[in-house]
């Protein structure tokens, strides 16, 4: 197996590390000569010094035992190779997988991690961020940048790709008629279509009163040729007259027998459309021609474009319509955050489902990664890098050992001098 070195993240923490540990050492080792030197001056001695000399003793003992124990975790006890010493260097494969199986069982459970998102209060957080203007602003901002960027990777060929590969063989396999007969029909119910004719009426009427002369020539190309010229510029006059005229009645008129016309058109357009299976064989087989033109390629990427020049450049202006538009909105979804605890409660909920799903998906290749990064350590250097880091604390067990090893020492010769 590979074992790598573990890297030392923060060289200046460690030194601090080890200084901390160096002086909890010393002052262990000073207890432990303290209590020997105490136990020599007073050996033999009778009264208040023989209890002096038995908890001097015991505190030996203690210190001496929480010693190796402490020392037994690194690494062998003065080199020898005794059992059961060593124990990280030697079985840190082992404990690497009770850590991970520790933090599945312990950290990684539904109830622990909804307790938490529900404690975290995301979404008020999030609203409390948000409705500083600098804080929205910035989002904004990043959002836009992020977004131009984006579209600017989209090339012509990804366009035609998507259109080719995966819009085209969908709207080939879905029917139309049924979506264009049932759209048609709520279009004219609600009279949406108007405003259409209304616009194609108005525009129609104004390009006929300002180009008589087009529409004489396209007349007359269509005019017999054996018509007098006299006659046929006549004829163009008054038919042009006349189409204005009635392009005008139509126009301001919404209740004209030609607008009745064309809704009863268009409401029997759509029942065929839904029911009639010539007009949807009709229909089918125009869809069928419109997505075959090559012509769709060429639009779709040309739309393409269009809409992403628009939308770049109103998203690069930091004073432009689109990110006005961004900042509104973010300000008014964080008032709703702040305010709303219902909308916090269904947001918080689907955090708390997200991670609880993350981790029931994805939990075991996370703890995994605790035993594949320990056993690829060295066994003496994670000792040493554990050691830096919690050898301190454990220090403190060699000095409450002496300690209270000396109070047991003074405790058991007070029971001895008792019984006697």
């Amino acid at each position: 197996m590979t074992t790598l070195g573990m890297i030392t993240p923060d060289p200046e923490a460690d030194d601090r590390r080890r200084r901390a540990l160096r002086r909890m050492r010393t002052l262990a080792v000073s207890l432990l000569a303290f209590a020997a030197v105490v136990y020599l001056v007073t050996l033999g001695q009778d009264g208040f010094l023989g209890f002096v000399n038995a908890g001097a003793e015991a505190s030996m003992v203690g210190a001496i035992a929480d010693w190796f124990a402490v020392t037994a975790l690194f690494k062998h006890p003065l080199g020898l190779p005794i059992p059961h010493t060593a124990l990280i260097p030697r079985r840190k494969d082992e404990l690497g997988r009770g850590l991970e199986e520790f933090v599945g069982e312990n950290f990684l459970q539904e109830g622990i991690i909804r307790e938490r998102v529900a404690a975290a209060t995301i979404s008020l957080r999030v609203g409390r961020w948000l409705a500083e203007p600098e804080n929205a602003r910035r989002v904004v901002d990043e959002v836009s940048e992020v977004v131009a960027i984006g579209l600017g990777k989209v090339r012509d060929d990804h366009v035609a790709d998507f259109v080719t590969e995966a819009l085209v063989p969908r709207f080939r396999e879905e029917p139309i008629s049924p979506l264009l007969g049932g759209l048609l029909a709520e279009v004219v119910r609600d009279d949406l279509h108007q405003g259409l004719v209304d616009l194609t009426l108005r525009e129609l009427h104004a390009w006929m009163v300002e180009h008589p002369e087009t529409f004489a020539e396209v007349l007359g190309e269509r005019a017999p040729w054996w018509a007098p010229e006299r006659l046929n510029d006549a004829v163009t006059r008054r038919v042009y007259i006349e189409l204005v005229d009635w392009l005008a009645v139509i126009r301001d008129d919404p209740a004209h027998p030609a607008r009745q016309a064309l809704d009863s058109m268009l409401g029997r357009l759509a029942h065929d459309l839904l029911v009639d299976p010539e007009t949807q064989e009709r229909a089918e087989q125009l869809k069928l021609r419109l997505l075959e033109h090559p012509q769709v390629v060429e639009s779709s990427i040309a739309l393409w474009n269009a809409f992403r020049r628009a939308l770049q450049s109103s998203l690069v202006d930091p004073e432009g319509a689109v990110r006005a538009r961004l900042v509104s909105e973010v300000n008014a979804f964080a008032v709703r955050l702040r305010d709303d605890e219902a909308l916090r409660a269904r947001l918080d909920g689907t955090a708390a489902d997200v991670a609880v799903f993350a981790v029931e998906r994805y939990g075991a290749e996370l703890t995994a990664v605790i035993t594949h990064t320990i056993e690829r350590w060295d066994g003496r250097e994670a000792a040493r890098r554990i050691e830096l880091h919690v050898g301190r604390d454990l220090q403190f067990i060699r000095i409450n050992g002496t300690i209270v090893g000396g109070l047991v020492g003074v405790l058991i010769h007070t029971v001895a001098v008792l019984a006697g």
